[in-house]
């Protein structure tokens, strides 16, 4: 199952999962202007960071609103990375958190499952109901796909809804986090993981134990690392025995050049700098875990 190699991924690589929210802006002037459109310059960008990281990190995250943003041109150049991602043998999550049902559903998971917008994981938003989730589970239980459950979320607004007392006084998320679980049991690797996963920010780490106790077989993307405050102390409160989750890191590993003097011309080799020393940070609060 898809879940077993990314359990074997991060066992090998580490948790790292390197975000592709390619901006424009991100890409160093030198190098844009190596190109005469946008499709060339955001893929042969994603190109460069992904060969100097497949041996530091276990996934590529990309976030199709970047590549929306710039229309055809664009989503050619999501096509593009997500192609080249599975032609170098590594995994992808397409992060699209969709959250319909029935058909519209089906048309989602069609294409981001199949053709040309193939991801191994994409995430999912359960907000409309786990009716939503379903038509995504052939694809999970024939085809070697997986998907990430939005759980609780690393933004501030996520105490609008997710943290609601329910009338069991419970949270929202933990009843969204027991319905991922249950579901997930039917999709189990040998990992004793299911490759229905979730996401959960790591920003208030205090309740990561009580989160990874609940939720044993539950995969975690964790998103909050870095940028947003989240640090690898609070993140190795969500692993179990040095795994169960992967991170997410963007901004942190693309723009890395911009605090090395010249390193707009060294780009590639700065992304693959920060993503070793982000590994190896939440390695050494992880091993115990």
């Amino acid at each position: 199952m898809i879940i077993d190699e990314l359990y074997q991924k991060v066992a090998k690589n580490g948790h790292v999962c390197l975000g592709l929210d390619t901006d424009i802006d991100y890409i160093p002037s030198y190098f844009l202007n190596k190109y005469n459109n946008i499709e060339d310059a955001i893929f042969n960008f994603n190109k460069k960071i992904i060969d100097e990281t497949l041996d530091a990190v276990a996934c590529y995250k990309v976030q199709i609103a970047y590549y929306e943003a710039y229309g055809i041109k664009g989503l050619n150049a999501y096509k593009k990375t997500l192609e080249y991602i599975k032609s170098q043998k590594a995994i992808s999550i397409a992060d699209i958190k969709r959250g319909d049902i029935a058909k519209t559903a089906e048309m989602y998971a069609k294409a981001h499952f199949e053709g040309d917008f193939e991801s191994d994981f994409v995430t999912l938003n359960p907000y409309m109901g786990f009716d939503s989730v379903e038509p995504y589970t052939p694809y999970i239980r024939d085809k070697e796909k997986g998907v990430f459950i939005l759980l609780r979320t690393s933004n501030p607004g996520s105490k609008d809804i997710q943290y609601i007392s329910t009338v069991d006084n419970d949270r929202v998320y933990n009843v969204v986090g027991k319905k991922i679980n249950d579901i997930g049991k039917e999709y189990l690797g040998e990992c004793e993981y299911s490759s229905i996963g979730a996401v959960v920010g790591c920003t208030t780490g205090f309740e990561g134990k009580e989160i990874r106790d609940k939720y044993k077989s539950t995969f975690f993307l964790i998103p909050g690392y870095g940028a947003q405050g989240g640090t690898a102390e609070e993140v190795a409160n969500y692993l179990s025995n040095g795994n169960g989750g992967i991170v997410n890191s963007s901004r942190g590993i693309l723009l890395a050049y911009k605090k090395v003097e010249d390193g707009e011309h060294k780009f590639e080799q700065c992304a693959r700098n920060a993503a070793i020393i982000m590994r190896d940070d939440i390695r050494s609060y992880s091993k115990n875990k």
